[in-house]
This record gives C-alpha cells, sequence and structure tokens, in this order.
C-alpha cells in the first residue's frame, strides 16, 4: 500500500490570515506541521499543497516538498485532491491519501500510525483523527468542531455546538475533529465531486458531505491533546505548549 501525506495551507485564511508563516519557537507554523510529519516513516511522500509561493518557499528552505495548487478552493480536501493529480503518483484506488491540515500543530508520528494502520486494516474510504478535549471552554468554543460517535466509533455528526451534553453526563468524554483525514485514493477523487450538502454549509465542515450522502466515517481516538490554529489566540496557546513539547528536539532547526 502507498500512503502519501499532503499538508494544504494558504495564507488567506479568513480568521488568522497569514497564520502558515506565523513564527512559533523559531520556525515558521507550517515547517512545525510538515516536519512533525516527516518523522513518522510510513509515509512515501509528504508534501505541502499551497496556492502561494511564499509557503512554499519557506518549505522548500528546509528540503521540503510543495506543489502548487488554485487559489480558488473553499475547502482543504480540494485542494488536497487537486495536488495529487499533479503529482501523478500512480495511486491503486484502494491506495491512501492521508490530509494533514497545515495548522494541526501538535500532529505526532504516534497519531499517524495509528491513522495509517487503522486504514490499513480495512481500506474505508474515509477515517478521521479525533482529540480530547478537556476544558469547558473548547466545548463551547465555536472554532472547535465537536464530534459525537457511535459505540463503534463510527462518526455520527459533526457541530460547532457544544455537543454532546453535559447537562446529565457532565463526565462525559467530549472529542473534537482533527484536521488529520485519511482518504482512500478513489475516494478522494469521488468526495471532491459530490455536491456540497445543506449541514456541512451550516457547520461549515466539509466531512458532514460524506455524512449527509449516507456514507460512514471511521473514527481514531486520541486523548492527547490537539491545537488546529485558527485564531491568534490559538497560535499563543500553541507557541506556550510547543515550547515544552517533548518532539521538539527531534525536528527543531538551529
Amino acid at each position: 500500500m502507498k500512503a502519501i501525506c499532503v499538508i494544504p495551507a494558504r495564507m488567506a485564511s479568513s480568521r488568522f490570515p497569514g497564520k502558515p508563516l506565523k513564527p512559533l519557537v523559531g520556525m515558521s507554523l507550517i515547517q512545525h506541521v510538515y516536519l512533525r510529519c516527516r518523522l513518522y516513516d510510513g509515509f512515501d511522500r509528504v508534501v505541502v499543497a499551497t496556492c502561494d509561493d511564499a509557503i512554499a518557499d519557506n518549505i522548500r528552505s528546509v528540503g521540503g516538498e510543495a506543489v502548487m495548487t488554485a487559489d480558488s478552493h473553499e475547502r482543504a480536501t480540494d485542494r488536497v485532491e487537486e495536488a495529487v493529480g499533479h503529482l501523478a503518483l500512480g495511486l491503486s484506488d484502494d491506495d491512501l491519501v492521508l490530509m494533514v491540515q497545515g495548522d494541526e500543530i501538535l500532529v505526532t508520528p504516534d497519531m499517524l500510525s495509528r491513522i495509517v494502520a487503522a486504514f490499513q486494516a480495512t481500506r474505508p474510504a474515509v477515517v478521521n483523527l479525533v482529540s480530547r478535549l478537556y476544558s469547558e471552554a473548547d466545548h463551547n468554543d465555536p472554532n472547535c468542531v465537536k464530534v459525537v460517535m457511535a459505540p463503534d466509533q463510527r462518526i455520527l455528526y459533526f457541530s460547532r455546538s457544544a455537543i454532546p451534553s453535559r447537562s446529565r453526563a457532565p463526565d462525559a468524554p467530549i472529542y473534537q475533529q482533527t484536521g488529520v483525514i485519511a482518504f482512500r485514493a478513489d475516494f478522494l477523487r469521488k468526495f471532491s465531486q459530490l455536491p456540497q450538502t445543506p449541514l456541512e454549509k451550516i457547520e461549515s465542515c466539509d466531512m458532514l458531505r460524506v455524512v449527509e450522502h449516507g456514507l460512514p466515517i471511521s473514527a481514531v481516538l486520541s486523548d492527547l491533546e490537539t491545537i488546529g490554529v485558527d485564531t491568534e489566540a490559538d497560535w499563543r496557546r500553541a507557541e506556550a505548549v510547543l515550547a515544552n513539547d517533548p518532539l521538539l528536539p527531534a525536528y527543531r532547526r538551529n
């Protein structure tokens, strides 16, 4: 099985413009994400997909690979699909394309290994890593997409609202969606052709397109906290966490 990691990133974030090149403990945000993904040795390629020359140049400055894509994509998955097409990788239908959003600053090799293993076991259409939330503020934060799952870890719904309710079960574990999503190669092509759906637009979560079309999404659960840098507050929080992160010495450029 081929396993390709594609990291979509762009400068024109609506909530935090220019975030991929924001400095964090001496490196850009996008360099952290790229180099952390490179720590996992199970990928055939790790590539940043972007429409911005500044991001491509920044990744190439640390010896990384970048591929240019259109600047018209609304969804990261569409950028990934275009990048895979440009790379001419010769993927089989059931090979793996793993998308790691360019702001998933705390992604670890263990997380990547676990999602690859879950995909390899059954070659499903989609597998999404979800991570534990520990603070009530995160549970109520509309910038954080929450996930509810069936007992078999099949994802039932994503929402920016506080789900599930804690009114009767205050200690119930809460999980958030991460931007670490494994696609079977043929389904990634199909997904980009599916029309957007009402709940996808309401929640601004493209994986709801999969749910609304009646297709299953499997979850891989992580009890480690993750941070998707969507706002300046997330950036400040990521800086504090990264300063003491045990993985940092393994890839930090001095």
